[in-house]
C-alpha cells in the first residue's frame, strides 16, 4: 500500500534505537524525510547513516539528525533551528525509573511529568498550527500499554503518560480535527528493546533468577508468545501517519501481542 506521505517531513524523537528507530525506519521507507533526535550524538549519527544506507536506491528521503535532549527547552530550540515545520511528529521519551512510589520525591515526579507529558504537549503546540494551515498533520505519541493496564512499579510512567492521554483526548477533538490534523497515542506492550532488557535484568537481580528465566516467564504472559519488534511497531506508526488514516484521531492504539485482557 502506498501510504501517500512520500516527500513529507517528520520529526521522530528518541530515534537512535528501539521503538523510535523503528518508526523512523518505517517512515523513511515510505519516502518521508526525517529529522531524528536523541541525546547520544555518536549513536544518533550511526543510526542516520544506517537509515540512509538501508534505503539507498529505494527511497529518496532525506535524513537529518540533531543530538539534543528533547525534554529541555534548549533541546527543542536546537531541533526547531534546523527545521521549524513538520507534517508528522512522533513524540517519544525514555520512561522514568521503576520502583516503589514511597521512594519518589517531588523532583522525581516533576521529571517524569516533564519528559512524558509536558514535552509531547510542547511539541504538539509548536507544530499543529502549521499542520492545520497546510491541511495535513499527523502526531503520534509513543506512550505505554501501562496507560490501559497500570503496573505498580511503573507508577511514575502510569501517572505522567495518563496525563498526556487525557490531554490528547481533548485536543484531538478540537477544530484541528477538521483541518486535517490527527493526534493519536501508540501504546507498546513488551518489545525487544534495551528498555525491556534492562527491566528484566533488574527483575532477575531482585529475584535471583537468570535473565533468560525472567524473559521466558514474561513471554508466557503474552498470547503471541513473543516480544514485539521495533520494525513491526514502526509499521503501525507509519500507517497512523498515512493519508489513509485521516479518519483516526484521539485514539489509543494498543500494540501488545494480545497481553491486555480487557474487551475495551
Amino acid at each position: 500500500m502506498d501510504l501517500g506521505i512520500s516527500g513529507r517531513w517528520a520529526l521522530v524523537c528518541g530515534a537512535s534505537k528501539g521503538l523510535g528507530w523503528g518508526c523512523a525506519q518505517a517512515l523513511v521507507r515510505e519516502g518521508v524525510n526525517v529529522l531524528i533526535v536523541a541525546r547520544g550524538a555518536e549513536a544518533l549519527a550511526a543510526t542516520a547513516a544506517k537509515l540512509i544506507a538501508d534505503n539507498a536506491g529505494t527511497s529518496s528521503a532525506s535524513v537529518l539528525f540533531c543530538a539534543a535532549d528533547i525534554t529541555t527547552p534548549e533541546g527543542r530550540a536546537a531541533v526547531f533551528a534546523i527545521r521549524k515545520d513538520f507534517d508528522i511528529v512522533v513524540t517519544n521519551a525514555g520512561g522514568p525509573p521503576t520502583g516503589d512510589f514511597r521512594s519518589w520525591d517531588r523532583e522525581a515526579w516533576l521529571k517524569a511529568v516533564d519528559a512524558n507529558m509536558l514535552t509531547p504537549i510542547e511539541l504538539i503546540k509548536a507544530t499543529v498550527d502549521g499542520m492545520a494551515a497546510r491541511g495535513f498533520g499527523r502526531i503520534v505519541n509513543i506512550t505505554s500499554s501501562a496507560v490501559k493496564a497500570p503496573i505498580d512499579v511503573l507508577g511514575l510512567s502510569n501517572g505522567a503518560r495518563s496525563g498526556l492521554t487525557g490531554f490528547v483526548a481533548g485536543v484531538a477533538r478540537s477544530p484541528l480535527a477538521g483541518q486535517g490534523v490527527t493526534i493519536n497515542n501508540l501504546l507498546p506492550g513488551s518489545f525487544d528493546t534495551d528498555r525491556l532488557r534492562g527491566n528484566m535484568q533488574g527483575a532477575a537481580a531482585k529475584t535471583g533468577s537468570s535473565v533468560d528465566a525472567v524473559a521466558d516467564a514474561r513471554r508466557k504472559t503474552i498470547p503471541a508468545q513473543r516480544f514485539g519488534t521495533p520494525e513491526e511497531f514502526g509499521a503501525v506508526c507509519a500507517f497512523l501517519c498515512s493519508a489513509q488514516a485521516g479518519y483516526i484521531t484521539g485514539q489509543n492504539v494498543l500494540v501488545d501481542g494480545g497481553a491486555y485482557p480487557g474487551t475495551y
